[in-house]
């Protein structure tokens, strides 16, 4: 099976795809046009948010069997569309959702502790240590708003602060 990836993509995730055996094509930053131009050659298609899958597009996909999306969102892609033509479209909804947790800790510490507006005033040549104190976190309540995939794992990651 030939398959295009046309969003970056981790090169681990790449060696994923080639090690099982299927012949992998990296073509990122292609213009519309140009991806309209080859993907007829393609029987799977890997994105992430920068490719928009339009009906556009699929008229030109007579190969075309899978959409996968790495990640979890799929507004860029006209599922019905691509169901009309017997298009497989699918994504992965726990790809990102640990790094996405830890993201929004990581965060949390660094609003805590005041490093972006420390960070800045060093970058300005100044030295204002009793302004960018901050507050720890060690017996404070951490609210999350929302339990699901990445809420879940914040939570979870916030029980061990």
């Amino acid at each position: 099976m030939k398959v295009l990836v046309s969003d970056n993509l981790s090169q681990v995730g790449i060696d994923v795809l080639r090690k099982s055996g299927l012949e992998v094509d990296v073509k990122t930053g292609l213009a519309p046009e140009e991806l309209k131009e080859i993907i007829g050659q393609y029987e799977g298609l890997v994105i992430r948010s920068a490719t928009r899958v339009t009906a556009d597009l699929l008229e030109s996909a007579h190969r075309l069997k899978v959409v996968g999306r790495a990640g979890i969102g799929l507004d860029n892609v006209d599922i019905p569309a691509a169901s009309k033509k017997g298009i497989v479209v699918m994504n992965a909804p726990d790809g990102n959702a640990t790094t996405a947790a830890e993201h929004a800790i990581s965060m949390m510490m660094a609003l805590s502790r005041n490093i972006p507006q420390a960070c800045r005033s060093m970058k300005e040549g100044k030295w204002e240590k009793k302004k960018f104190m901050g507050r720890e976190v060690t017996g404070k309540t951490f609210g999350v708003i929302g339990i699901g995939r990445i809420g879940g794992i914040a939570a979870s990651r916030a029980q061990g602060l």
